[in-house]
């Protein structure tokens, strides 16, 4: 007879079927994804991005590695994602081979155990969709709907869980930032720019279109979407992701309240039916009075100049699911630091207040961690470090690092 330790013995044991996972998104690991919106705009001079995403992880080719990783670890969930622009490469050209990878993929997973959770739209489009104005025209919403209509008859019957968008108000929340408004004068700029490299009047990409046209536009595609995948797959579990931080208020200051309507608000109406929310969270913010401050001095901070701040998770399941009254997936939490004893903190800390949540009554259903490898980090490139697993800029030989390990001993044990 085999005795648990006492570190186990004391934790809270989770539903059988709750998720643990590890997540990618296909621009950031696949590689030469060059019909996306964001190649183009990695390849401006000049341009914000510290190194174009390349060959990124090349997951395109290795992704049976990756999900043998996820495998290793522990874990019994790998989040990824299609991407749009090498499904539909130009406007109504659907690539079969590409959508029979994908296929591959998500039969690969269930190969070895793993329950594939899909997202179908991790930010990037293609670049024709986004020379045709993106999410802020209405007539768009079609183009986007017939993709996910495709991509769901091709992708089988294997998968349980679905995101239609990765993040939506992502640029609403990015535009209370003092960094992202410092900036915006050249993303006026490269927006420009893109539009005349791809032949167009305008060049509509994620974050720097207008928010309060596309908002309620890409809120209705979110529903539509739902609509029209689950007329292939009724039995689906769907629902979109969200960015929330912790908000708090400064004191003394008055915009917390307008940053709520403006960020959250629209987004936990556009989800009241869904079947779940997906809460991606990574820090706190501290709002002032129409903008965000930043950290305190002193206050440890991580790659990305956010606060080393792990117990935003539990706020955060805690306001979204009783703002929601949706079950709650956490289909994004992590650190950016080369330091992987502090991303060994930094999960302990979220899993103890992701406990106490689901002690409370919380409907928790999974956590999956973001992110599975060392990838492309947007502007940031490859300079951030989110992965529990390092990959080699040269080789791209992939070593697990010890905080994967550590988060598989929760997941083989099913308890935090």
């Amino acid at each position: 007879m085999t005795l648990a330790s006492p570190a186990l013995a004391a934790r809270r044991k989770l539903r059988p079927d709750f998720l643990w996972g590890a997540a990618t998104a296909a621009h950031q690991v696949e590689g030469n994804n060059v019909n996306s919106d964001s190649w183009v705009m990695e390849h401006l001079t000049p341009n914000s991005f510290a190194a174009p995403s390349g060959d990124a992880c090349d997951s395109y080719h290795r992704w049976r590695e990756d999900m043998a990783l996820v495998k290793q670890m522990g874990l019994n969930c790998y989040r990824f994602g299609i991407e749009w622009s090498r499904i539909e490469p130009e406007q109504g050209e659907y690539s079969n081979a590409e959508l029979d990878h994908y296929r591959r993929m998500v039969d690969g997973c269930v190969e070895l155990g793993l329950k594939p959770f899909i997202t179908y739209s991790h930010f990037t489009v293609p670049r024709w969709f986004a020379a045709r104005g993106g999410w802020e025209e209405q007539a768009n919403v079609d183009h986007f709907l017939r993709f996910c209509e495709r991509a769901a008859k091709a992708l089988g019957p294997n998968y349980g869980h679905g995101l239609t968008f990765n993040e939506p108000n992502l640029a609403a929340q990015l535009s209370w930032q003092p960094g992202f408004r410092a900036t915006m004068p050249y993303f006026v700029q490269a927006s420009a720019a893109a539009a005349k490299a791809v032949g167009s009047d305008r060049f509509s990409s994620t974050p720097i279109f207008d928010v309060r046209r596309a908002g309620p536009i890409q809120a209705e595609a979110h529903r539509r979407a739902i609509e029209a995948i689950k007329s292939v797959r009724p039995d689906l579990k769907l629902g979109l992701s969200l960015s929330v931080a912790d908000e708090q208020s400064a004191p003394g200051a008055n915009g917390l309240q307008r940053k709520i309507e403006e960020v959250y608000a629209p987004w936990f109406d556009a989800v009241a039916k869904d079947d779940f929310v997906g809460v991606q969270t990574y820090g706190r913010a501290v709002v002032g009075n129409d903008i965000d401050l930043p950290p305190a001095p002193g206050v440890e901070r991580t790659q990305t100049e956010m606060e080393f701040y792990p117990q935003a998770l539990e706020a955060t399941i805690r306001w979204v699911s009783k703002a929601t009254k949706r079950p709650i997936i956490v289909t994004e939490n992590g650190v950016a630091t080369a330091d992987d004893g502090r991303r060994i903190a930094y999960i302990d800390g979220a899993l103890a207040g992701l406990s106490r949540a689901i002690a409370d009554g919380v409907d928790v259903r999974g956590y999956i961690h973001w992110s599975l490898l060392d990838n492309f980090e947007w502007n940031r490139a490859y300079t951030a470090q989110f992965g529990l697993v390092a990959v080699d800029r040269k080789s791209f030989r992939r070593t697990l690092k010890p905080s994967g390990l550590h988060l598989g001993r929760y997941a083989r044990d099913n308890s935090i």
